[in-house]
């Protein structure tokens, strides 16, 4: 459902339907549907979702379309690009990717960048995660801290614990619980799972898309009622972890 829904605004709950199918075992579907779109999307951003979602799904080809779109002198799709490669274990260009993590100018895109060369084991680009977990750009505490509850390692519980004092919002807040669950620690999870009944749609949402990452169980019950959620995104991640759980 969640992969068909045609809406203008559900572009992205689309493709993280297609993330969920894809970790289900079922990227088979995920390829038959979005490959045409490939060839007819000219949103920058959505094609970088489009592309990503292919890879993961089993396509190597798409690769090439976020390496090109990093590539472009138009800053509008770089993040995306930076980001999905991320996703997929690539770099695309690494000559490009460096650049962009040393000179891209907006942190997002800076981290992203970070994020795909940590991926592929540049300690320089840790580095930088871990130095922006630390500062004071809220942006550079939400991105480092989601990365690194997937990159990290138990070095980063306690300074990640440290940020929930002073999180500057509470879907910072989220992204900190949620790394930390992901990392292992006990009050992560249980911050995580009361997160799951949080109001605020965002949270609820990336609070169950991390349980997958967390191996979290026992929050098995609470993800089947958001299978009723009234926010659509948080449907598909509930569905997405349940079915990543049950493999």
């Amino acid at each position: 459902e969640g992969l068909r829904a045609a809406g203008e605004e559900d572009f992205w709950i689309s493709m993280h339907a297609a993330e969920g199918l894809t970790l289900a075992g079922l990227g088979h579907e995920v390829i038959e549907f979005l490959e045409p779109k490939l060839e007819t999307e000219k949103d920058a951003r959505r094609l970088c979702g489009i592309a990503r979602e292919l890879v993961r799904a089993g396509k190597r080809e798409p690769v090439a379309v976020l390496t090109e779109i990093l590539s472009r002198p138009d800053p509008y799709g770089h993040t995306h690009a930076a980001e999905s490669l991320y996703k997929v274990d690539e770099v695309g260009d690494e000559t490009v990717m460096r650049e962009r993590f040393e000179n891209g100018g907006d942190i997002v895109l800076r981290l992203m960048s970070a994020a795909a060369l940590a991926r592929q084991g540049d300690a320089a680009a840790l580095a930088f995660l871990r130095e922006s977990r630390d500062g004071a750009d809220p942006d550079g505490l939400k991105i480092s801290a989601w990365v690194l509850g997937i990159l990290g390692d138990e070095s980063d519980i306690e300074p990640l614990r440290r940020r929930l004092a002073d999180a500057p919002s509470p879907v910072i807040h989220g992204y900190i619980v949620n790394a930390l669950a992901a990392l292992g620690d006990a009050e992560g999870l249980t911050l995580l799972a009361r997160d799951l009944e949080d109001p605020d749609p965002a949270i609820r949402t990336y609070a169950a898309t991390f349980a997958g990452d967390a191996r979290a169980y026992s929050t098995q019950a609470r993800l089947e009622a958001m299978l009723d959620d009234p926010f659509p995104d948080a449907r598909v991640r509930a569905a997405q972890t349940l079915l990543q759980l049950s493999r």
